[in-house]
């Protein structure tokens, strides 16, 4: 494994990455980020880098899909976006250069589509309620000035709100036409249009075939789609940039005269002296020159301990001061602190994902120039026959109706909306649009030990062995502290209900610990040394209590392994997938994990940038990487893995990069949300095949004129019903894990060495 990168590697803010082979995307002059709000789809994702990296001056193009932006890499220092913005505008696609703090543009988007999403929706529930009774007065029931008033009544209520509903799908299709290309929203545009029309034209003239439901039924589905999309992108938009509000905006520098000045953290620069209170978050990276504290890196490192420093010990932008006041040296400007980077590998691990092109989205690559050339082909064939305009043109919109992707488009997100309501039930919570999917590929899981593997707050050991005498007094002094080791203390005290006795005067020693004086006799709670313990062999997991002369008590701790660990792990084992920990604490530590849950290939002391390269080294040997982790050092590689999962106690940005979120103590959601990927990705198939004959066998009817678009709208219903029930049998049905392939490819275990400890 090539040699980890450490924190040490930032010491004069140098940027930790250069653009190479890996694709890592450089903070530079050389690189520009546009935001494209119109891509929708795999065709939009490939325009726009064809177009992109057919400029001169443009190395290479990446589009994030999912964040709807795309990076440009420049051959030469960037000096105006314009020719960029240009181009992709020619395209047919609005572009600006990427703006930082776009939730409220997005949510705004979201609410529009949300709205058309309603419009849609009433008109096709009062149109239907309108044509089911003009069809059923056919019979003879209802005289012809009825249907005609009512065909009235429905045009009255659709073309509004085609209009409104269909504004996104018609807007799409005219730039694409203006940019002389074609995507999925011209034939449905064509279609809801020409449909609209011909309905229109029927009604003037008394006509019985009017398909105003067809066309605004049309948009209602289709909708539902598009709002599900978006709603998933506003989620998962802009997780790297969410990051750097850990960051704390203002920060206290020390003068040359010794007075304490609060700038702005952007203005902080190296050699300047700042002070970090109690409680505070460290401001930028920087080397302590006054004071002992103890830092809690847990968010960075995973490391639930929090971490003795003193005067020459490096410390950490987001980092907090859990201890007593400190002074230091910057060491590196904001951005270009471990905090900030840690957010460019996301950003750098999205935009990779983004290149992962759905099934359906291959299918609809071929969709749009195949059901014009059919349209108009079946419009020409009956014009040829002899037959007049109005019937070539029926036939030809049936032709488009029939061939609407509805059936494709709800292929999988009928199957995912079902999935997602089980998992759901089982504690786990699907974010990303493509999880699914991608969870059922995967055959090798990767998982973090802190707070993944483990529990993630220290706990005693044996309660039971300590009395309640002594943990009353431990607790007493414990309450002043917040340590993790001392919240484990006050917690065992409080699940006893055990009553604490009120102590004046405590003191707490930053990275040593608790003392003071009771009845004339000395109290201490904290580490071997600080008890004048002669015993150091586990004193970094153990806290010792001191009263007096009296023989001091060992309070020993452990980050406990989930209930069912063992279990799961064996269980994944006997499924076929490969596991293995990557974890950011102790070498020591992460080997006792390992072996206790019966896990051979680990490494421990992983930096953000060690994590990624493990998981890229796993996909070039053909693996597909589930990551599971809770930390912010994790959240880079959870981006970066085939697929990901994040327990609810897991940092928020950790939550945002994975794909699901499992609630709860146990790991048993992870084979739960394992074996319903396998089997989402089963009824998915069936329901492209579903799709697929529906087209085989309606298109050739439409075609020879069998098929009206009033029939065609109730096929394409009936197909999307077909998917939807397909879907529904994954909501009971009994599943297992299977599908693991990392264990029967005949390749050994994967020999990964301990990464070496640093000093």
């Amino acid at each position: 494994m090539a040699e980890a990168l450490r924190l040490s590697d930032i010491d004069h803010g140098g940027p930790l990455f250069a653009r190479g082979a890996d694709g890592a995307v450089p903070a530079s002059t050389n690189v520009l980020q546009l935001a494209v709000p119109d891509m929708h789809c795999g065709m939009c994702m490939r325009t726009v880098e064809e177009t992109l990296s057919a400029m001169p001056a443009v190395e290479a193009a990446r589009v994030n899909l999912s964040a709807k932006r795309v990076t440009v890499i420049l051959k030469d220092k960037l000096s105006n976006a314009e020719p960029y913005i240009e181009a992709l505008k020619d395209a047919g696609f609005d572009a600006r250069p990427l703006i930082t703090h776009t939730d409220e543009a997005q949510a705004q988007l979201d609410r529009d589509y949300l709205k058309r999403l309603g419009v849609a929706g009433f008109a096709a529930a009062n149109v239907m309620l309108l044509s089911v009774s003009v069809w059923s007065g056919h019979s003879g029931d209802m005289p012809a000035s009825m249907q005609t008033l009512f065909h009235w009544l429905s045009a009255v209520i659709a073309l509004p709100a085609v209009a409104y509903a269909g504004k996104p799908f018609f807007s799409s299709a005219r730039k694409a036409i203006a940019a002389r290309r074609l995507n999925m929203d011209v034939p449905i545009s064509l279609g809801v249009t020409l449909a609209t029309g011909m309905s229109l034209y029927q009604t003037i003239r008394g006509s019985e075939q009017v398909y105003f439901d067809a066309a605004i039924t049309l948009l209602f589905f289709l909708l539902i789609g598009r709002a599900l999309d978006q709603r998933m992108r506003v989620r998962a938009a802009g997780a790297a940039q969410n990051l750097l509000a850990l960051r704390t905006p203002a920060t206290s520098v020390i003068g040359p005269d010794g007075g304490i000045m609060r700038i702005a953290t952007n203005d902080v620069r190296p050699g300047m002296r700042i002070l970090v209170a109690a409680g505070e978050r460290v401001p930028v990276d920087a080397r302590v020159t006054k004071g002992v504290t103890d830092i809690d890196q847990s968010l960075m490192t995973g490391e639930s301990r929090p971490q003795p420093v003193g005067p020459g010990d490096k410390v950490y932008c987001g980092t907090i001061n859990l201890g007593a006041p400190f002074e230091a040296e910057v060491t590196a400007i904001a951005d270009n602190t471990l905090l900030a980077e840690i957010a460019r590998l996301m950003e750098t691990a999205e935009q990779a994902r983004g290149k992962y092109v759905r099934l359906a989205d291959r299918a609809a690559r071929l969709y749009a120039p195949a059901v014009h050339a059919l349209g108009a082909a079946t419009f020409a064939g009956w014009m040829v026959a002899g037959y007049g305009w109005e019937q070539a043109l029926t036939a030809a919109i049936a032709v488009l109706i029939i061939t609407c992707p509805c059936a494709l488009a709800l292929a999988v997100p009928a199957v995912q909306v079902v999935a997602t309501s089980r998992l759901f039930r089982k504690g786990v919570v699907l974010k990303a649009a493509d999880g699914l999917e991608r969870l059922s590929e995967v055959d090798t899981i990767v998982l973090d030990k802190t707070g993944t593997l483990t529990l993630g707050e220290p706990r005693l050991v044996d309660p039971q062995s300590v009395s309640d005498t002594v943990l009353s007094k431990a607790a007493a002094l414990a309450a002043h502290s917040r340590h993790p080791y001392s919240k484990a203390v006050v917690a065992a005290a409080k699940s006893r209900r055990l009553a604490t006795p009120v102590i004046e005067g405590i003191e707490e020693v930053a990275g040593a610990g608790l003392k003071a004086v009771v009845d004339g006799s000395a109290w201490r709670l904290g580490s071997a040394r600080f008890c004048a313990v002669d015993r150091g062999d586990d004193a970094g997991q153990t806290l010792w209590l001191r009263i007096g002369g009296d023989l001091p008590v060992a309070l020993a701790m452990r980050d406990e392994l989930r209930p069912d660990a063992l279990a799961v792990v064996a269980q994944l084992k006997a499924a076929g997938y490969g596991i293995e920990i990557l974890s950011g604490d102790r070498i020591e530590t992460v080997a006792d994990v390992a072996r206790a849950a019966g896990i051979e290939t680990w490494a421990g002391e992983q930096q953000p940038g060690d994590k990624i390269r493990r998981i890229e080294a796993l996909a070039g040997q053909g693996r597909k990487v589930l990551m599971i982790g809770d930390g912010l050092n994790d959240a880079p590689a959870l981006a970066a893995g085939h697929a990901s999962m994040s327990p609810a106690s897991a940092a928020d940005i950790s939550q945002t990069a994975a794909d699901a979120v499992f609630q709860g103590e146990a790991l048993s959601p992870i084979v739960e949300a394992l074996a319903v990927a396998k089997g989402a990705h089963r009824r998915a198939m069936e329901n492209f095949s579903i799709a697929i004959g529906y087209n085989a066998i309606f298109v050739p009817l439409a075609v020879v004129g069998f098929v009206t678009p009033l029939i065609a709208a109730i096929a394409m219903s009936g197909s999307s019903l077909a998917v939807t029930a397909n879907a529904l049998r994954l909501s009971r049905q009994r599943l297992k894990v299977t599908g693991g392939t990392a264990a029967h490819t005949g390749t050994p275990p994967i020999a990964l060495r301990p990464v070496e400890a640093r000093t």
